[in-house]
Formats: C-alpha cells, sequence, structure tokens
C-alpha cells in the first residue's frame, strides 16, 4: 500500500531556522535562543513575568498550570477555537501560530473586571489557599466560553477532571460553575488576537527552531513541525534518531522529572492530514460488515473518543474518564498507541475492537493488526525511519457488542490499575465470536486467547463466564505495584468479565443506569 505522491517533500538542507511567534495579551509574541524544550509554564512565568499560572505538580495532573490556547476558525464563538492544556508539558515551539490566553487575560478581556466565572468563585466560596483557583478560572472559562447555558452539575464535574483541589472541597466550586452563567453574558473580544495571528498568515514551510539544548548548552538542537505527510516522511527517513512528539503528554515527562534531553524533535502538531478522522465502507467476512473509523494519528484524544463514543456510545465513560481534558486536548490517539504503555487505556479497548495499525516509512506504507504491534514491555514493531500514520478502527455490526472497563484508584485523572476492552458477537445466545483485551495484567495491553477459546462457540451463559473467568487465570500472571496486587487484579479483572456478562446476557441484561455512577446520557 503506496500513498499517492503529493508535493515534494522539502530539502531539510535548504530549511532555514526562525523564532517561535505567537500571540499573548492580545500582542506578537517571538521568542528564540531558548532551549527547544522550555515550557510555557516557564516562559509564563521566568521570561513574560506571568505569575498568576503555577506549577504544581510538573506532569500533567493537577492543572494548577491550566492555560488556553486558541487558534482561528471560523465556525467556533469569537472566531477561535478554544482547548485547555496544561502549560507545564507544553513545549514553548508547540505555540507557533495560536494564541495564549492565561489567568491574567480574564479579567483584562472583561474590561479589566472580574470575569463572571472569577466572581463565582468570590461568591461561593470556592477558593481558600487559592494556589489551584487559577488553573479552575481557567477551565471555567473554556467552559463559559463553549456553553451559553449552564451544562449539567456532571458536564461540569468532567470538564473541572483535570484540576484538583486539596483545600476547598469540589462543591463550592461546582456551584460556582453553575452560578456564572446567571450573572449578564460577559462579551468576548478576541478582534486583537484574531488581527495579530492573522498578520503571521500561513506559511505552508515546515517552522524550524534551532536552539540549545536545555541539558548541554554547548549543543544545538532542532524544533522541526513538517506541514505534510510527505514532509515527515523525508525528515523521519533524513532524521531517524530524532524524537517524535505530538502532545508531550508522556514526553514533557521526561523532560520536567527525568531532565532528560530529547534531542532534535519531529513536531507531528501542523500535520493536518495526520488530524483527519474518516469513516469508511466495512469489509470482511461477516454478512453486514461494519464500517471503520480511519483515525490520523495526530487526531487528539479528545477528537478521537468523542468521534468513537459518538458511532459507539457504550465508550462514553471512559472517554470521559480518559485522564483529563487538558491532556486529552494535548495528547494524540496516536501517541499513546504508540507509547505502548501498559497501562494505557487506548490499547485495550482498540484491540478488542480488532484495530489495525498503519505503519509508514517514507513513501512506504505497511498495516499490521494493532495485537501484532507490541513485542515486549515498551518494544514494538516499528522500525527505523517508520512512524504511526492511522489507525483503522472496525465499528460495530448487528449482533455486536462492545463493554470497556476502567479500574481506578480516583475516579478522574488516574493511571487504570486494569483495563478492559471486551468485544462480544452474538448469534442469538451462541458467541460467534469473542475478543477480550486487558491493559494492568502484562508487560503489554494484550488480548485473552485462552479465555477467547472458552467463549467462543458455547451459549453466553453463566457456565460459560466461569469457564471463561478459569481461563482468565491461565492468561495473565500480573505483578503487584503501587497501584494494585497482582491477586486484586485477577480478582477485579475476573469481575469485570462478571459485569460483562451481567451488561450483556441475552436473557434479562442488565440497563446501563444500574451500572453507571452517571446517568447514560451524561
Amino acid at each position: 500500500m503506496n500513498p499517492p505522491p503529493n508535493s515534494p517533500p522539502t530539502d531539510c538542507t535548504n530549511a532555514v531556522p526562525r523564532p517561535v511567534r505567537f500571540v499573548h495579551q492580545g500582542q506578537l509574541k517571538q521568542v528564540a535562543d531558548l532551549p527547544p524544550t522550555t515550557t510555557v509554564l516557564q516562559w509564563l512565568r521566568e521570561h513574560a513575568r506571568c505569575t498568576g499560572t503555577k506549577e504544581g505538580c510538573a506532569e500533567g495532573d493537577c492543572g494548577a498550570c491550566t492555560v488556553v490556547l486558541g487558534q482561528p476558525d471560523t465556525s467556533a464563538p469569537g472566531g477561535m477555537r478554544l482547548r485547555t492544556v496544561n502549560a507545564c508539558i507544553q513545549f514553548l515551539p508547540t505555540l507557533d501560530g495560536q494564541a495564549l490566553f492565561t489567568v491574567e487575560d480574564v479579567s483584562a478581556l472583561n474590561g479589566d473586571q472580574p470575569h463572571p466565572c472569577q466572581q463565582a468563585l468570590v461568591s461561593c466560596h470556592g477558593s481558600q489557599c487559592g494556589f489551584c483557583t487559577p488553573g479552575f478560572v481557567m477551565s471555567l472559562w473554556d467552559v463559559y466560553q463553549r456553553h451559553e447555558q449552564a451544562p449539567s452539575r456532571a458536564e461540569l464535574a468532567d470538564a473541572l477532571a483535570g484540576n484538583l483541589c486539596r483545600c476547598t472541597g469540589y462543591r463550592p466550586i461546582l456551584e460556582a460553575g453553575e452560578r456564572m452563567f446567571d450573572a449578564p453574558r460577559a462579551p468576548l473580544d478576541l478582534s486583537a488576537a484574531l488581527g495579530a495571528l492573522q498578520a503571521l498568515g500561513d506559511d505552508p514551510a515546515p517552522f524550524i527552531y534551532e536552539a540549545r539544548d536545555a541539558v548541554d548548552p554547548d549543543r544545538r538542537v532542532r524544533f522541526i513541525a513538517p506541514r505534510t505527510l510527505d514532509d515527515l516522511a523525508h525528515w523521519r527517513t533524513t532524521l531517524p534518531q530524532a524524537r517524535l512528539v505530538a502532545g508531550a503528554t508522556d514526553v514533557g515527562l521526561w523532560v520536567t522529572k527525568q531532565l532528560q534531553s530529547l534531542g532534535d524533535i519531529l513536531y507531528l502538531g501542523r500535520i493536518n492530514e495526520l488530524q483527519a478522522i474518516v469513516l469508511e465502507e466495512g469489509r470482511g467476512e461477516h454478512p453486514e460488515p461494519p464500517q471503520a473509523l480511519l483515525i490520523g494519528a495526530g487526531a487528539s484524544l479528545e477528537a478521537a473518543w468523542s468521534t468513537l463514543t459518538h458511532h459507539v456510545p457504550a465508550l462514553g465513560e471512559i472517554w470521559r474518564r480518559f485522564a483529563s481534558p487538558p491532556v486529552r486536548h494535548a495528547g494524540t490517539l496516536g501517541g499513546n498507541i504508540a507509547n505502548g504503555s501498559p497501562i494505557g487505556d487506548s490499547a485495550p479497548v482498540l484491540l478488542a475492537m480488532g484495530a489495525e495499525i498503519v505503519l509508514r516509512q517514507g513513501q512506504h506504507t505497511r498495516t499490521l493488526p494493532l495485537s501484532h504491534f507490541y513485542l515486549d514491555y515498551m518494544k514494538n514493531a516499528l522500525q527505523p525511519g517508520e512512524f504511526v500514520q492511522a489507525l483503522r478502527v472496525p465499528l460495530l455490526a448487528p449482533g455486536q457488542s462492545l463493554r470497556a472497563y476502567k479500574i481506578s484508584k480516583r475516579r478522574d485523572s488516574d493511571i487504570s490499575a486494569v483495563c478492559a476492552g471486551l468485544w462480544l458477537d452474538l448469534d442469538g445466545e451462541r458467541i460467534r465470536d469473542a475478543r477480550v483485551a486487558l491493559g494492568g495484567m502484562a508487560a503489554t495491553a494484550r488480548r485473552a486467547p485462552l479465555t477467547e477459546a472458552a467463549l467462543i462457540g458455547q451459549t453466553w451463559s453463566e457456565a460459560t463466564l466461569r469457564q471463561a473467568q478459569s481461563a482468565l487465570h491461565q492468561d495473565f500472571t500480573p505483578l503487584s505495584d503501587m497501584r494494585a496486587s497482582a491477586d486484586y487484579r485477577l480478582t477485579v479483572a475476573c469481575n469485570l468479565l462478571e459485569r460483562w456478562w451481567l451488561e450483556t446476557r441475552p436473557s434479562d441484561a442488565l440497563p446501563a443506569s444500574v451500572v453507571q455512577v452517571w446517568p447514560a446520557s451524561a
């Protein structure tokens, strides 16, 4: 499978580095000579002297550093598409061509008066020590811009899932999120930021930023942002040792926690082709083969999971519980899969759905079943110079169902102890086919072949369930760690099989209202 030829890739030798250009406080900023792995938070606090944005965890968990990024979009309110991200793990060059909004901007854009979200936090006593408050303000400001009326309490809780408060408690903060819509509507004038962004134009050439390395100042390193798939393939072949970075939701911690040098960086965030999500016609041996989603590797976790949930509503809960909105806005589905963490939440679900992964090297592509991609702990089938181009995810045909379960210590924004993807194809009461995939149970997320064999061809009954639970003990020998013991993981995985049966058994299946914390429509 070879892609059609497009415009010739940019010649690496002729590309000219330039400063990072973005808009902050309505003005165009140009930054040069700072290491490419300088975070947005570092620039704000140490160089722009905007200290309202805080550093709590430096790993994208606590939300004290939440900021909002904007890109021109005529279909969005105010002509700009907004999204929350964590400034502590967002590398500064990723801001190129975007607008940056911080807590200092919220009142400034409201005529230097407290914005309704700020006033509501004050009125509802939504702040005590105040350290986390700027992050909550930015998440609430983002909610305010996306809604004309107050969303449900459950929707507010989901929007604030990436913001942790250690002293106030969430009730007054959620009440502030509701009350901010009671005040007269605050207008949002983004004309200054839009004008500054439009003055930059849309340069089709790759953006290249070059500066000293943060760890080894005597070394020069580059941040390279191709604009097309062909350019990326060319750069990847030319610089096979360069670090691929999309959302930096994992790689960012290598810098902030481990103080690593990343060397040259190939940034994937400016390639529109990589962000596309396309609905394809079905194929395969099923009498009514299901359609499939071809999801570009650069599609954000939010875009990918919201689209998957639109087609498979049973994925709604795991979408909302996958990390947090700022992480989902920055991170990508391709990055989460390529990372290969045994506790990543995407892989078990996509393995259960029978997903395929599309890999590209130069002008050649190849497609593998996702189950063949993971070789061992943090090892995969990528060859030198190869990258993940897309994921093909079959949807559900008649008679097929899917469940996805996440077990973690916290409900929101937490790493899974066990994550399960469970796919079932029933012909009446007989199991025509089944796929059981689990994360957190082995060195990689993987399917359970003995468990599947115990299911296929059998009546979907309690006796078959017990056989599958017994087989599961032969499929996995999990480890104990700080998240869960081996015994707990095996026990809870068997319990998830039982929940699966209770929800999907041919007769007297439990309705969603019995097994979900939030209402099914939330």
